[in-house]
């Protein structure tokens, strides 16, 4: 599916609520995933706003939508749709901004709503206030550990994390918001402090920011992956970043403090809402630098927005890039390719190095991959163990290209996982962790960002490889329900951090909340 950048236009959709009002802004973060950039929408799944006739014939609709959701079929420009739309966790002042913004933006030119307005929207709705709202879309259970362990609120948070890190002393742990901001974790306490402030070290004037990547080397040295839409470029690019800080001394709290750019690279930037951009960072075992590039396209669309490039894929997306940490800047090396977008990936006590793969708006299972050097994984030509096209513009594949497959889950015969379920962030537990972990994997998965007859995801996983071949696992459901899980970190003694990136634990309970910390660990003997 879409997420990460996608959550991200979307996913990482956090301003703080407190901010002045600016329309265009809360716009990009709250509703240019589906309703796109400039408005245009997604033909046949998400309705435009663009001189949308709606939006005039159906006023006080339009303007309750993100205040109590939309689920009914409606008509726009003669087109029908019939998705649904959860509520949107912002303020009367903020709805005011954003329906002002698109008002008067992309051939539209409709009154402004006033604050009041929407206030009086609200009070005829099932939830008269935001608070009410909010209760609403939070989870309030845990659900039930496995056998033997105990499962708990480590945090509460501020924000909605996106990638979690250990700190270079071993006992801290840090988290990533989509913004750039970077969070401290004492596992004594109940709350995080914020360490970095993203408007320390990124550049203002390159665009809104969406980091996703975050990571510290054996050197102690800190990296964060950040994406930027910038509108001063014709086309439109996006400017990807990969800063890195000196290495961590206990010594010296402000080792840290200062980020440099260590790797700077533009390509014209996604076309729609698929602008996946780079996302996680890890060492691997041979010292390098690894990181995903996703993909600017669905499937290897062309686009038609002006001002933005209407080609495919550029030649380093929707890859695997291997960096030399002893370069500055390093050289990018493409490691693999045909991967649509690698949320997550980690390695196990072999070597082996798998990756999570996230599917287009179509339907074709989600993926986990065995990576290996040179190989390419299908994208944007093939999917999953799909020998049909999804979509009449999926282009043919080129001579040459040798597709390697996706792990077979015996479990459920699919290539690997349900589709739209979101697999995200990974991890590998070794020979050490009690049964029935040993040697097994676990990934979050963060649930569909579209509607469908029943919900998928919005949980932890637990796959257990088949030693007799590379080719095929067994997949269980460990946890569930989760407020979209995104991201996991195995801590000391056998214990596992999830990180929740909102409260919602269905797709009608939307993403707006903050989300959480939850600790998985042995019950004490």
């Amino acid at each position: 599916m879409m997420i990460l950048r996608s959550i991200l236009i979307f996913l990482g959709l956090s301003l703080p609520l407190h901010a002045a009002s600016n329309g265009a802004q809360l716009y990009e973060q709250h509703c240019a995933l589906c309703h796109g950039v400039q408005g245009t929408g997604i033909p046949g799944v998400f309705p435009p706003l663009a001189n949308a006739d709606f939006l005039k014939s159906h006023r006080e609709k339009s303007l309750r939508a993100p205040l109590e959701g939309l689920s009914e079929k409606i008509t726009v420009n003669g087109v029908a749709y019939h998705g649904a739309m959860p509520p949107v966790l912002l303020g009367d002042e903020d709805l005011a901004a954003v329906f002002s913004y698109v008002f008067s933006s992309w051939g539209n030119q409709l009154p402004a709503p006033s604050v009041e307005e929407i206030r009086s929207l609200r009070a005829k709705t099932k939830h008269p206030t935001l608070d009410s709202l909010q209760a609403s879309m939070v989870g309030q259970q845990l659900p039930t550990p496995p056998e033997g362990w105990d499962l708990r609120v480590a945090a509460e948070l501020s924000f909605s994390p996106v990638r979690l890190a250990m700190h270079a002393n071993g006992r801290q742990v840090l988290a990533l918001s989509r913004q750039g901001d970077i969070w401290l974790w004492n596992p004594d306490q109940t709350h995080l402090t914020r360490l970095i402030e993203a408007s320390s070290y990124l550049d203002p004037s390159l665009g809104s920011p969406s980091s996703m990547g975050l990571t510290v080397d054996r050197e102690g040295r800190l990296y964060v992956t950040c994406n930027q839409r910038n509108e001063k470029t014709n086309p439109v690019s996006n400017e990807v970043t990969i800063f890195r800080s000196e290495p961590w001394s206990k010594e010296d709290d402000r080792s840290w403090q200062k980020f440099t750019p260590w790797l700077r690279a533009s390509y014209p930037f996604g076309i729609g809402p698929y602008n996946h951009g780079l996302s996680h960072i890890a060492q691997g075992p041979d010292g390098m630098m690894y990181v995903t590039s996703g993909a600017r396209t669905d499937g290897g669309e062309s686009g038609d927005l002006p001002n933005y490039d209407q080609s495919g894929e550029h030649h380093l997306t929707a890859t695997l890039w291997r960096l030399n940490p002893d370069e500055t800047p390093p050289r990018i090396e493409i490691f693999a390719r045909g991967l649509r977008n690698s949320y997550g990936f980690c390695w196990d006590n072999r070597g082996r190095l798998f990756a999570t793969e996230n599917g287009p708006d179509a339907d074709p299972p989600e993926e986990l991959n065995l990576i290996e050097e040179g190989r390419h994984y299908g994208f944007p030509y093939q999917y999953a163990d799909w020998t049909n096209k999804p979509y009449p513009h999926s282009p043919d594949l080129p001579a040459g290209i040798e597709v390697t497959q996706p792990i077979r889950n015996s479990t459920d015969s699919l290539s690997t996982f349900e589709a739209h379920s979101c697999p995200s962030g990974i991890i590998w537990l070794d020979h050490t962790w009690p049964k029935p972990f040993a040697d097994t994997l676990l990934t979050a998965r963060f649930g569909n960002l579209l509607k469908r007859e029943k919900d998928v995801g919005f949980d932890v996983v637990h796959i257990q490889p088949n030693e007799s071949s590379n080719r095929s696992a067994k997949v269980t459901t460990l946890l569930a329900p989760l407020g979209r899980p995104i991201d996991l970190l195995v801590l000391p003694g056998h214990q596992i951090l999830i990180a929740e990136y909102c409260r919602g634990v269905t797709f009608a309970a939307g993403i707006g909340t903050p989300g959480r910390l939850l600790i998985l660990r042995p019950k004490s003997k």
